[in-house]
């Protein structure tokens, strides 16, 4: 348009530009693009975009339903704060339920450190029930459906059960009458030796296109106390029955759950339906997983049963109180966790977000102070420095005075670290941070290349904008003002293998080594600091003091990752990842878990020894080709014979040039 030769065109183009109202509209334009790029760039995490169906202000009723079988872990989180941000939403009720239903996992331990991490993370809630305050009440309703003839009872092996369900076989007990079945259910309610044989599962369809619906065991006998009722009960309810009948009790209006557990949506409706109870709304969401993370509780247990870490609150783990130790705060936590939304993307997070979310948090107000690494750190003689040490005051946060001052101390002698050191050039002039300019006069080396001392002098008018080097230093400790003996300590992944799959076994994923330890001289003021502070110690990151003092009595600071890929990369060897294809025809165990395996194919009669194969170019016919490869054999898809297709074409015949 703006080429030469066209100037009306061109007349009118600038005419048209010209206008008001499109100059308007151009620059509504404009804005709005660039405010939806920064909305990519800075994702939104004060708000969640989304509705609860048929929701009703001021009677909207939620629930968070763990189980007491282990600590809350970073899973469970998402669950936790979209409950309590839809019932803040809508005026309603948040109610903490424990689904106590397995006594043989169970424990009051783990109830009161749900709680604990709940009020960690400062998600309230309105009530706390249990499941098992209504064990009477989910018996009667089950006695319900089993006079209903919608429940039978079933003495069948678990395996076969298992192997009839993926077979669409019914069980032989399907059809028992209405009183043997409320016989037997008795007796397996009262644990007697012939009761314990049998468990009652729900008469819904074993043919169905939905396995969840193919007659579940909804109510079995467990032997053992329970944390609450003792030994009141011998059976119990599984959770798959539970679960709407607590619900109904407890007033839920909307069910949020998982979207593992989509495929159980419609038995739970199920049993609402034949109970003749009002429906609940399901609210579906993905958790939250993430690479290199154990997240199986039973996975979580073995790792603190076999001493791979402290505890349940070990900064390696990712429960909630090991990842507040690790330093994630509460509202980088709740920011991450919100700025996820309500999404339904079953997804493996990387680190790098959730820790890159938390670094906007701790980086306006972590104090700086500086830490030399111990490890073959090297005296500094400063000439021209002060011959009595002095004191002067700098600031914690140079972006931020309110958050305090330290004091720094200024001598004539001084500690660097031998990275630093050995990167110092002759007559070089560098930056000591917060004291100015010093050119090195002087470097002494010894034979394996380690700096073993220097001389400085000051220079305090040079300018620190045209030194490349600007390196962090403490003055040598003595009686009137001594350092803070610290231990640096960086972790990795407990786990080599960016997903776990069910068949993996644990200890070969296992890592080795997940810490590493740098021993450091601080400065003074950390003493100071208490359990969960967290600070930068400056050129090295950002820190959490763990409240902690190891065997030589120094305080344990862990490092806190700042999103980078250095900082979340992992350190170790990555596991090996089998390339073989998955064999979709082998046989399987329950539910898609990987059964017997399958003989590996025999190789081709065609392959040499060494792999070699001739094949033909056409399939059955042409030229040969060797070719040497590891893939496995598989028949063609349209048979040995290849296609011959027949031209169907309104064209008329001709005979080809080449063959008149």
């Amino acid at each position: 348009m703006r080429k030469p030769g066209r100037p009306h065109l061109l007349r009118w183009y600038n005419q048209v530009e010209s206008l008001p109202i499109l100059k308007k509209l151009l620059e509504s334009f404009t804005k709005a693009r660039s405010d939806a790029d920064k909305a990519r760039k800075n994702k939104r995490t004060e708000h969640i975009e989304a509705e609860l169906p048929n929701a009703v202000p001021g009677k909207v009723v939620v629930r968070f339903a763990p189980e007491p079988s282990g600590y809350l872990h970073i899973g469970h989180l998402k669950a936790a704060i979209l409950n309590r941000f839809f019932a803040d939403k809508y005026n309603g009720k948040y109610i903490l339920r424990f689904d106590d239903t397995n006594p043989t996992k169970e424990e009051g331990e783990f109830e009161d450190a749900i709680k604990e991490d709940l009020a960690m993370i400062e998600v309230s809630f309105d009530k706390v029930v249990h499941t098992s305050d209504h064990f009477d009440k989910i018996r009667e309703y089950t006695e319900k459906l089993i006079q209903q003839g919608d429940a039978f009872m079933d003495d069948t092996d678990a395996e076969l059960v298992k192997e009839q369900r993926r077979a669409l076989v019914p069980s032989k007990n399907r059809d028992a009458s209405i009183e043997d079945n409320l016989k037997r259910f008795h007796e397996m309610c009262e644990g007697t030796p012939e009761g314990q044989k049998w468990s009652l599962r729900a008469k819904i369809d074993y043919t169905h296109k939905n396995g969840t619906m193919r007659d579940p065991v909804i109510y079995r006998y467990v032997g053992g106390s329970h944390h609450i009722t003792g030994d009141k009960y011998k059976a119990y309810p599984m959770y798959d029955l539970a679960c709407p009948l607590i619900d109904h009790i407890d007033g839920v209006t909307h069910a949020l759950r998982a979207n593992e557990y989509a495929a159980r949506h419609e038995q739970y409706a199920w049993f609402l339906q034949k109970l003749g109870l009002p429906n609940i709304e399901i609210f579906d969401f993905s958790r939250i997983d993430f690479v290199y993370t154990v997240l199986s509780k039973r996975k979580l247990k073995y790792l603190v049963d076999q001493g791979v870490v402290s505890g349940w609150g070990d900064p390696r783990f990712p429960t909630v109180r090991g990842i507040r130790s690790r330093g994630m705060t509460v509202k980088g936590l709740k920011d991450y966790i919100v700025g996820q939304g309500a999404s339904q993307q079953m997804l493996q997070l990387e680190w790098d977000g959730i820790w890159n979310v938390n670094k906007r948090v701790i980086d306006p107000i972590a104090p700086r102070y500086w830490a030399i690494a111990e490890e073959k750190m090297v005296p500094v003689e400063v000439i021209g420095g002060p011959a009595k040490e002095e004191v002067v005051k700098k600031p914690l946060h140079k972006k931020d005075p309110k958050i305090g001052e330290k004091d720094l101390v200024l001598s004539s002698h001084l500690i660097m670290e031998q990275a630093d050191a050995k990167s110092f050039g002759d007559n070089e002039e560098i930056t000591a941070m917060d004291w100015g300019n010093v050119i090195v006069t002087e470097k002494k080396v010894d034979a394996a290349g380690d700096v073993e001392s220097l001389k400085v002098k000051l220079h305090l008018e040079g300018d620190f904008k045209k030194t490349s080097k600007k390196v962090t230093w403490l003055s040598a400790p003595t009686k009137e003002h001594p350092l803070t003996p610290v231990v640096l300590i960086e972790y990795d992944y407990l786990i080599t293998k960016k997903k776990l799959e069910e068949d993996d076994n644990l200890t070969d994923v296992i890592n080795p080594k997940t810490e590493y330890r740098v021993n450091a001289l601080a400065s003074a003021e950390v003493a100071q600091l208490k359990k969960w502070d967290i600070i930068q110690f400056e050129r090295k990151g950002f820190y959490i003091y763990q409240g902690e003092k190891d065997a030589e009595g120094r305080m344990q600071f862990g490092y806190i990752p700042d999103g980078r890929a250095e900082s979340i990369a992992l350190k170790a060897k990555p596991a090996a990842v089998s390339a073989a294809p998955k064999d979709k025809s082998a046989p399987k165990g329950s539910w898609g878990k990987p059964g017997a395996k399958k003989a590996a194919p025999a190789p081709a009669a065609a392959a040499a020894a060494d792999g070699t194969k001739t094949v033909l170019s056409d399939a059955t016919e042409g030229f040969e080709i060797p070719i040497k490869t590891k893939m496995f054999e598989s028949d063609r898809i349209y048979g040995n014979d290849g296609v011959h297709p027949e031209p169907k074409v309104n064209m008329f015949k001709s005979t080809p040039v080449y063959d008149q």
